[in-house]
């Protein structure tokens, strides 16, 4: 009986009250649901190479993650808003089915009677499946926020941040097991089993909440001028790599994307529930965190993505060496998140581990930014743990931070607005320090080029970050030439010297950028944690 009474024994703290199985079946359903969305693009990014060869589209590959990032970037604030007023349970199923459903249809690319191609088939169900990743992503740790109080929410956030971690180190290698054991395809169909689970554990476990104080009043005009704004700056960003940032397209991208935010911030003043209520951001503690989460997106995400061309362009490490080489990151990623969320717990504040956490960053940039021909691999793991632990200290706290201050009936839409920041930080860092690498790689490789070398085959070096497949197209044009391979070695010394040029400085403003988020931590609002949510807020208010 004792066990029984334990069992049904409500818990609390927060604004739903469930039962141990309750929050037993709630919890191990958005685990699963932030693995599947957390684990998806880094086991999709090891099949790269074969779902090129197969599907015959090299050209088109880059909108394959294009399209995953526009559709989970603007469903993450829609859904949220939606779920503010219509309840999350309904939402979080629907985002985790369409996600499941895409990823068959992502693993059947190329063999369904569609009239388009397999690559464009892919696009397409990638996009389908970048929006139940929005809303997963979006949603679960807004839940977090409804079954948790404030000083209870650092714990779990810092425990399915530490999911996210695991699943970055996980992933990499179950996608080169899937693939060279079965078939890129398998990528995409090990989310089917493993969502069916999920989606059968919140169905059956988390009730049907639904959030006090909401007018049920959509904002279409939001919705649609904040895609219209999202839609060309994303394509811009992904175009800048290879066309610069002076081209008429990016250009005019840019300038469409500037036109539709100053009309989506109009609505917003207008609209009866805003999308993005511009009133959160009247909030000291909610404007500076998304002025921060998006600063340490740009530095920090930014310069992950190219940490492993250092590793393979400078040091000479195998690609699998690289993903290995990686996993001193993402450990100390982890073991932060873990030690975050008890700091949090035990301390009801924030602000020590942001403090703390940006301060690791920006050590581990700096760390990174002395690294040359020369560094050994010691040094660069070095600062791998040292940022990655900063990483896990920081990444909890913007969401715990928003989620204590904002009110219940916009939990939502505060959430999802660190995502959201974060997701815009991240994928502008990926675009500037791209830019900067080429222009910087192109003035240190062609300043040594021997002379006599042909035009056509010059153009195979024209980007540093496809030289590892195109290995062996450079190897068979060279050796058409005379003295074509002592050219070749000499070239991949000019490749390998650029890149210093151009990675160095990467990580040299990447330091930068993170030692201003210090200074923006300094700032930061230091509200305690409540142990318990307030009584609920009259209608309307």
């Amino acid at each position: 009986m004792a066990a029984t009474a334990a069992d049904t024994k409500p818990h609390t703290s927060g604004l739903v009250q469930l039962t141990r199985p309750q929050l037993v079946g709630t919890l191990t359903g958005l685990l699963l649901v932030l693995l599947l969305a957390a684990i998806d693009q880094t086991i999709v990014g090891t099949a790269e190479p074969r779902i090129i060869a197969q599907l015959s589209g090299f050209n088109r590959y880059a909108w394959v993650a294009t399209a995953y990032l526009l559709t989970s970037t603007l469903s993450v604030p829609i859904f949220a808003k939606l779920s503010d007023i219509y309840g999350r349970k309904w939402f979080l199923l629907y985002g985790t089915l369409a996600f499941v459903v895409a990823s068959a249809l992502c693993g059947a690319s190329g063999k369904m009677p569609l009239p388009l191609d397999g690559m464009n088939q892919l696009i397409l169900f990638r996009g389908m499946q970048g929006i139940g990743a929005g809303i997963m992503t979006g949603l679960t740790f807004t839940i977090i926020g409804d079954i948790f109080s404030p000083a209870e929410r650092g714990k779990y956030q810092g425990m399915f941040a530490a999911v996210w971690g695991m699943a970055s180190i996980v992933g990499p290698t179950l996608g080169g097991i899937l693939t060279d054991h079965f078939s890129w395809r398998a990528a995409f169909y090990v989310n089917l089993p493993v969502g069916a689970i999920a989606l059968i554990a919140i169905y059956l476990e988390f009730p049907d909440f639904h959030p006090e104080g909401a007018r049920k009043s959509i904002d279409w005009a939001g919705v649609a001028t904040l895609s219209a704004t999202i839609i060309p700056l994303l394509i811009a960003f992904t175009l800048v790599t290879d066309q610069g940032w002076t081209s008429v397209e990016v250009i005019s991208l840019l300038v469409m994307a500037a036109l539709m935010l100053a009309a989506f911030l109009y609505s917003e003043t207008r609209a009866v529930e805003p999308l993005i209520p511009l009133t959160l951001f009247h909030n000291p503690v909610i404007a500076l965190c998304s002025v921060a989460v998006f600063i340490v997106g740009m530095g920090m995400f930014g310069v992950i993505m190219y940490l492993p061309l250092y590793m393979q362009g400078v040091l000479g490490v195998s690609a699998t060496q690289s993903g290995n080489l990686l996993t001193p990151l993402m450990l100390g990623a982890v073991t932060g998140s873990i030690l975050t969320g008890q700091l949090n717990l035990r301390l009801k504040s924030y602000k020590p581990s942001a403090l703390l956490g940006s301060v690791l960053v920006a050590s581990g940039m700096m760390v990174f930014a002395f690294m040359d021909t020369e560094t050994t691999r010691l040094h660069v793991v070095m600062g791998m743990i040292t940022a990655g632990f900063g990483m896990g200290l920081l990444n909890p706290v913007y969401t715990v931070a928003v989620q204590n201050v904002a009110p219940r009936h916009q939990m939502g839409a505060a959430t999802a607005s660190t995502t959201f920041f974060r997701s815009i930080g991240s994928t502008l860092g990926v675009a500037i320090f791209g830019s900067v690498l080429l222009v910087n790689y192109h003035q240190s490789f062609d300043a040594s080029v021997p002379a006599g070398t042909p035009p056509d085959a010059l153009r195979l070096f024209s980007n540093p970050l496809m030289l590892g497949q195109m290995r062996p197209q450079i190897e068979a044009v060279f050796s058409k030439y005379p003295n074509g391979t002592e050219r070749m070695n000499q070239l991949f010394v000019n490749v390998r010297m650029g890149l210093i040029h151009g990675l160095h400085l990467i990580f040299v403003v990447s330091a930068v950028i993170m030692t201003a988020a210090i200074l923006l931590h300094v700032f930061l609002k230091n509200v305690p944690l409540r142990g318990r949510m307030p009584e609920p807020e009259p209608p309307g208010h």
